[in-house]
């Protein structure tokens, strides 16, 4: 018998195909053939290794499985605001930055005593240390704020008078064609920033 067809009897002999003459004839070959020999060695060890691991212990493998149970972590319950934020992310990255923008404006809330003007036709006022003064006969075409400081006045607004940590005065001869917005409130500046800072978005 030459390997070739040694090599094919031993593949059917494992699936259990040969005839007792050529289980014999392969017995016979075995013997003689040192090569042959080591290869019915190697597919014998592979055989009985995939029957292993097709056919496992049922013991075995249900001791296996607890034994690995056992040892791993039981999982944690997220919380509900985490899976909250997993299925909302925009959402989380809105109200994220809004509370940057919050505290922000909250800890830069009564920091800056500076005063400042701000409107069209600045020229118009007259400032006098932190106060100022719209003069009687004179105009400001638009809004004026003015912050950390006092506004008075006695000429014409063309629009809205703000003021923002201060005080104002308006005499009998003025006129503010809009609203008067007097913030000293932190809460209060904290809302008439944001919605400047989303009608300066809106504009540009």
């Amino acid at each position: 018998m030459e390997c070739k067809e040694a090599v094919s009897f031993m593949h059917q002999y494992l699936d259990g195909d040969l005839s007792k003459q050529e289980k014999s004839e392969l017995q016979n070959h075995l013997l003689v053939c040192q090569d042959c020999r080591m290869r019915f060695k190697e597919l014998e060890r592979t055989e009985t290794m995939l029957f292993g691991i097709q056919h496992p212990l049922p013991s075995v493998t249900d001791e296996l499985t607890d034994r690995i149970l056992s040892i791993m972590p039981t999982p944690k319950r997220q919380q509900r605001w985490v899976k909250w934020i997993k299925r909302h992310p925009a959402a989380t990255a809105a109200a994220f930055f809004l509370v940057v923008v919050l505290s922000s404006l909250v800890s830069n809330w009564g920091q800056n005593s500076q005063l400042v003007v701000r409107g069209d036709h600045l020229d118009q006022l007259v400032i006098q240390g932190n106060t100022v003064i719209v003069p009687e006969g004179k105009a400001i075409d638009g809004d004026l704020t003015v912050e950390n400081g006092t506004a008075q006045v006695y000429g014409d607004v063309e629009g809205n008078l703000t003021v923002i940590d201060g005080s104002y005065y308006q005499a009998s001869t003025a006129n503010i064609s809009g609203q008067i917005k007097s913030i000293d409130r932190a809460l209060d500046w904290v809302w008439y920033k944001i919605s400047n800072l989303f009608t300066d978005v809106a504009y540009r």
